[in-house]
Formats: structure tokens, C-alpha cells, sequence
């Protein structure tokens, strides 16, 4: 279903912009995002299962390496392969922006640790604003690599001032709120799935239909071989993470099956609204890796998922 909406909200928005005038970006997309899909996750959050911080820092630190150093690495690699500068930061971004809206799900499903699971999570919610700095970094020292210059016009570094309060304050504020109306929690708990799956529609419709995702046409006019690379990348990309997890972790504990997931998936979704901002400094082939993650991350779960019922 999820994979439906996905490509459903894709099109139309794409097709929105073509015949109409697209729609103009605005921050509220990202406060959307926020409480609908990141706010229900946080639920289950307890200020009291921090101590599984301590409990379990090796496995964290461990988790941390792999997600912020060798995945990085892994997208780098293949991004200098593209021999695209725009390709290449849409990989990057995906590579620092650990985990997603799905991962509990696929936690839960596979009886992973849910609570450690939870802990993660929101510590890569955290590290949001690394995640950001770490795509500056990578602005600045590869850029000539591809032939290209620079220009941070958009302050990418300093961009995560608004992203953490839009994502993760107000998300966090409200889920204590909700806490406190059990009804409206309840419901939110039950249709959880049905509410994720229209957020993902009208935020993809919303991002797809932005006059600045209408120029993927001309991209594809003038250089149509970035599909075939982009689908290619995002291939490797993600056979590359899942041989680096499942070498790294022992996947016969419930708790390092909880890092497992948070390494094998990406927030793809936050990569869209984040590329959002960042198309004009790294091109709009950046959002061609993202928009293919979609396509590739689903069904890649789901066949991890079951493999590892076996």
C-alpha cells in the first residue's frame, strides 16, 4: 500500500506542476511532517528507557560508526562513480539520515528490541543537525571532484536550527500532550498506518508539485542518462549497507537486530524535504537518488523481512 501512495503522490504531483504553476515551498510541509509522522513514533517514548543509553553504549557507539561513518563512506564511493555532483549529494543525504518513519515497523515485525529500537530512533532525530553539517562537509571538499563550485547559498549549516524545532521539538512537545488525552492517542494508535500512508501522499504530492521538482524534466531532456545512474546508485547503495549491517551486527539478538534496521533503511522522506532546500545548491539531480530510494527501499524490506523469518 505504502509503495502505492508512494508512487501515486509522486506522479500527480509531478504532473500537478507540469500543467499547472507548481506550488511555491513553504516551511509548514516540514511542521507537517513532523506531527504526522514523526510525533505517533514518539509514544512509545519514555524518558525513563534512556538508560538503555548506558545499558547498551557499545552497541550504540557501534550503530554510530556504521551510520555516520562507513555508510557515508559507501554513498561517497559510489557517488564519484555517477560522475554527478547532484546524484552524488542526493546519495550522501541519504546516507547520514538513519532509520525512518518504517523502521519501527519492520522492528516490531521482525521482534526486534522495541524500546532500544525507540532510543535510536530519536537519537538519530538528534543527530539531524550532524547529518546536515556532514552534507555541508561534503558541498565543500568534493565539489571540484565533479567539476563543480560550491555555493552554500542556502546555508546548509546552518539550516538545522529550523529543521530540529520543526522536527523534532514540536513533534516531541506533542506527543507529550497527546499523551495526556488517551482518547485521541487511541485513535491515533489505531489508525496509525492509514494516517502514514495519506501523510506520505500529500507531503510526496506537495514536494513533486514545487516548481523547483519541475525542472527533473528538463534534467531528463538534456541529460536522460542520470535515470539509468541514479537507479543503478541507489542499487548499489543500498546491496552496499546491507552487506556492511549484516556483517556488523548479530542479528540473533533482538537488540542489534534493532540497530540492523536502523542501518539497512533510510528517512527517505526527510531527504526529500531536506533536498527541497538544497536543489539549488547541488542541482535538482539531487532529488533522483531520493525519488528512487522509494522505489527500491519497500520491497527491499519487505524481502530482508522475510529472509530473516526464515
Amino acid at each position: 500500500m505504502q509503495l502505492i501512495m508512494v508512487l501515486l503522490g509522486s506522479i500527480l504531483g509531478l504532473t500537478y506542476g507540469y500543467d499547472g504553476d507548481g506550488f511555491v515551498f513553504s516551511s509548514n510541509i516540514c511542521l507537517f511532517a513532523g506531527l504526522t509522522l514523526i510525533m505517533p513514533t514518539l509514544f512509545n517514548f519514555k524518558l525513563g528507557d534512556i538508560k538503555l543509553i548506558i545499558e547498551y553504549r557499545t552497541l550504540i557507539i557501534k550503530g554510530f560508526l556504521v551510520n555516520y561513518i562507513f555508510i557515508p563512506i559507501v554513498a561517497v564511493a559510489i557517488g564519484l562513480l555517477t560522475g554527478s555532483f547532484g546524484v552524488a549529494a542526493g546519495l550522501f543525504l541519504l546516507s547520514v539520515l538513519s532509520g525512518g518513519g518504517m523502521v519501527m515497523h519492520w522492528i516490531k515485525k521482525s521482534k526486534a528490541d522495541t524500546s532500544l529500537g525507540f532510543i535510536l530512533l530519536f537519537i538519530n532525530l538528534v543527530f539531524i543537525s550532524l547529518s546536515l553539517l556532514m552534507l555541508h562537509v561534503f558541498g565543500m571538499y568534493t565539489s571540484e571532484l565533479f567539476g563543480e563550485t560550491y555555493y552554500d547559498d542556502i546555508s546548509v549549516s546552518n539550516f538545522a536550527k529550523a529543521v530540529i524545532i520543526l522536527l523534532i521539538v514540536i513533534p516531541f512537545i506533542a506527543s507529550r500532550i497527546v499523551l495526556f488525552i488517551p482518547p485521541l492517542k487511541n485513535f491515533i494508535n489505531r489508525n496509525r498506518k492509514y494516517m502514514s500512508n495519506i501523510s506520505i501522499f500529500i507531503i510526496l504530492f506537495y514536494l513533486f508539485g514545487l516548481q523547483s521538482s519541475q525542472l527533473l524534466f528538463e534534467l531528463y531532456d538534456f541529460e536522460p542518462e542520470l535515470m539509468y545512474i541514479s537507479i543503478f546508485a541507489v542499487l548499489g547503495f543500498y546491496l552496499s549497507i546491507f552487506v556492511i549491517a549484516k556483517l556488523t551486527y548479530n542479528l540473533n539478538s533482538p537488540q542489534e537486530k534493532s540497530a540492523f534496521w536502523h542501518s539497512i533503511t533510510r528517512y527517505i522522506t526527510l531527504a526529500l524535504v531536506i533536498s527541497t532546500f538544497t536543489t539549488k545548491t547541488f542541482g535538482v539531480a539531487m532529488i533522483l537518488p531520493i525519488m528512487f530510494a522509494y522505489i527500491v527501499q519497500i520491497p527491499f524490506a519487505i524481502y530482508i523481512d522475510k529472509r530473516l523469518a526464515n
